[in-house]
């Protein structure tokens, strides 16, 4: 409840700068992406027989969380994509360089954090290409996947990015590591509930500590010890099948 209240607080006073966020409702995350489907590009999953896991992180890149993560997954050879605010990466070029230098993938995930609630498609577009410009100029790579902040999404916004020949990318494995659920639960939750196609979602830019290093070092080779191996998003749609 403490944790809660701070965050709110945080969230209300603009502490935060926009990366550090109440999350929309589960319940209204939920319609809204049981409005669309693979025709509008948005995918909360991937229908495949193959044994692959998407990891995905959002609102990086943190000076120094991004690289412990990095780290990890190169220990267990696993591949992520990571969506990025564009801000953060104007700071920490060099870490988006990594990133993409390790064959992860780099999504984007607006300039500001800016959630949809709380603007206009127009607004929006105008951060999705801004951090879309500052993606290519660190990487000379045009990226093509798209994450909403909050995960919420209306028709307008969906038509907009599917118009700049973006996906949007939800999940069906909501971690909640960003409000410092226990981690336990977490773990416990992954080991239950991932299957073939699962988008997981993680934060690599998290107020305060994060458990989410010691997660990914326990579930990573859990999973690949169960047959799974984890490949960025964009691999894994190329998997998709008609099941």
């Amino acid at each position: 409840m403490l944790t809660r209240l701070i965050c709110t607080v945080l969230s209300f006073i603009g502490i935060s700068t926009g990366i550090f966020q109440i999350n929309q409702s589960s319940e209204d995350v939920l319609r809204c992406w049981l409005s669309f489907g693979r025709n509008d590009g948005v995918y909360a999953e991937v229908k495949t027989s193959e044994k692959v896991i998407a990891l995905t992180f959002d609102d990086g890149p943190h000076p120094k969380l991004t690289n412990r993560i990095l780290d990890i997954l190169d220990k267990y050879d696993a591949k992520a994509t990571f969506f990025v605010i564009g801000k953060n990466a104007e700071l920490y070029p060099q870490i988006i360089k990594r990133i993409a230098d390790s064959g992860h993938e780099i999504g984007n995930h607006t300039y500001s954090h800016l959630a949809e609630t709380n603007s206009n498609s127009e607004k929006l577009k105008t951060e999705i290409l801004k951090t879309e410009d500052i993606i290519f100029k660190i990487t000379g790579t045009k990226t093509s996947l798209f994450r909403p902040p909050t995960g919420y999404c209306s028709k307008s916004a969906v038509q907009m990015t599917k118009d700049l020949s973006y996906k949007t990318i939800v999940w069906n494995i909501d971690t909640k590591d960003w409000a410092h659920r226990n981690k336990t639960e977490i773990i416990k939750e992954i080991k239950n509930r991932a299957d073939n196609g699962s988008i997981i979602l993680f934060h690599d830019f998290i107020a305060y500590n994060s458990d989410t290093p010691e997660i990914l070092s326990q579930i990573l080779p859990f999973l690949k010890s169960k047959g799974y191996s984890f490949i960025t998003v964009s691999e894994m749609l190329s998997l998709e099948e008609i099941l």
